[in-house]
């Protein structure tokens, strides 16, 4: 006799997930938050007891030799003041961005550090080396402003109201200004926090309805 169907049971977990405003596993992200964190002030302490003149390993444009900056850049900081301005941002939009779960979160950060790496590769004046999380901060400010719209959440939507009015003065920060700070690597750390929204939103997209299209029963 045929089993009655039920739909598929990872149809409405898959949906919720994509739109989900706070990470599953809030503890958990926190302490992925901090500790990435804790390892920019391990990283800042170090340059200063040894001295490592460690800020020599960031980018470097359009040099060989400076391109493998893209992987160190932004681990290291111009100075305790530099660090200090990057804590908070980099704490609050790490720790949201992981809503969509850790595994996620790994292939959003790692979009944003090789775009904007390569990108401040790229476009960064000679002679110039490039350090710093704000490209991070950057790229995760903008995935969550953009998320919304690619998996019209209305609470997505929300926070990233909630962000704009916070920390919204940031996004000045994509134009040239201060010679003394890197707009290319905040613009191409934002393009990539967009690009990550975008290719997220579509792999949600494409496992639900792979999902709807698998019938489920209900087990005697």
């Amino acid at each position: 006799m045929p089993q009655p169907q039920s739909p598929a049971p990872g149809r409405v977990s898959q949906t919720n997930s994509a739109k989900r405003i706070v990470p599953p596993k809030p503890l958990v992200a926190g302490i992925v938050a901090l500790s990435f964190t804790l390892v920019l002030y391990l990283v800042e302490l170090a340059d200063v007891l040894l001295p490592a003149h460690l800020d020599n390993e960031g980018i470097r444009a359009r040099t060989l030799s400076g391109l493998d900056g893209i992987a160190w850049a932004p681990l290291l900081h111009d100075g305790w003041s530099h660090l200090f301005a990057n804590t908070v941002p980099v704490l609050v939009f790490a720790f949201l961005a992981m809503a969509g779960g850790i595994g996620q979160w790994i292939a959003v950060t790692a979009t944003i550090w090789i775009i904007g790496g390569l990108g401040v590769w790229l476009t960064a004046p000679a002679g110039v080396v490039t350090v710093g999380a704000s490209g991070l901060a950057f790229g995760w400010l903008a995935f969550l402003l953009v998320r919304g719209i690619f998996n019209r959440s209305v609470g997505q939507l929300a926070v990233a109201v909630v962000l704009l009015f916070i920390w919204g003065g940031m996004l000045w920060g994509v134009f040239p200004g201060n010679p003394g700070i890197s707009w290319q690597g905040h613009l191409f750390g934002a393009f990539g926090g967009v690009l990550a929204a975008w290719f997220v939103a579509r792999a949600d997209r494409t496992r639900a309805k792979k999902a709807a299209g698998t019938p489920g029963t209900l087990g005697a």
